[in-house]
């Protein structure tokens, strides 16, 4: 009896050997994958446009963040040919302005009136459920943004919760993450985080 007990243990033991750890779609391993792929780690940027802007960007919710914490001013402005309707602003950096995104823009871009300024990243929050139908998996999970200096945290001020859907695939060396589309037979990351919705 005991060497069928250690025989066992051995078989067992020899079966978990030939299995990897991404054979089993756990939601640890499921947290892994999305907190480590390149869609979900991008940073997310705000495209800042200064010089004459149309009255439908300077009353952004964005814009206005930025007008209440005195950082842009903007006076009225003939429009241009390739910005209309009118109303048009002419918008400028105010002196607070100019303090505060001088290190948030890149050297290469700092003449220009349309820069890129990094603002916050993906916070993943917990993986809420896991639904799999043969080698294909819908992986549920709150996320949050995390503001990455004073203009990401004025414009995602609160803690506001998202909830998405990623869709994994069982591959023959265990469990992968579909990043990005390039068949709309599949969810992919991308499309789960374009389309999240405020987490109950």
């Amino acid at each position: 009896m005991k060497n069928f007990f250690t025989a066992g243990i051995i078989l067992y033991a020899l079966l978990l050997a030939g299995c990897s750890p991404r054979d089993f779609l756990t939601r640890r391993l499921a947290r892994d994958l999305i907190a480590g792929s390149q869609v979900f780690t991008a940073p997310e940027q705000f495209w800042m446009r200064t010089g004459v802007v149309s009255n439908k960007d300077f009353s952004s919710p964005e814009y206005v963040v930025l007008q209440r914490h005195g950082w842009i001013s903007g006076n009225t402005a003939a429009c241009k040919a390739d910005v209309a309707p009118p109303p048009c602003w002419d918008v400028t950096l105010t002196p607070a302005g100019v303090d505060t995104f001088r290190d948030l823009i890149p050297s290469s871009q700092s003449p220009a009136n349309y820069f890129a300024v990094p603002t916050a990243r993906r916070q993943l929050l917990e993986v809420t459920g896991i639904s799999k139908n043969g080698n294909i998996a819908d992986v549920d999970f709150t996320w949050k943004w995390s503001p990455a200096n004073e203009v990401g945290a004025a414009l995602y001020a609160g803690d506001a919760l998202f909830s998405s859907t990623a869709e994994m695939k069982r591959y023959d060396d265990g469990w992968r993450l579909i990043e990005r589309n390039t068949a709309k037979e599949h969810q992919s990351l991308e499309d789960g985080l374009k389309n999240a919705e405020p987490a109950p």
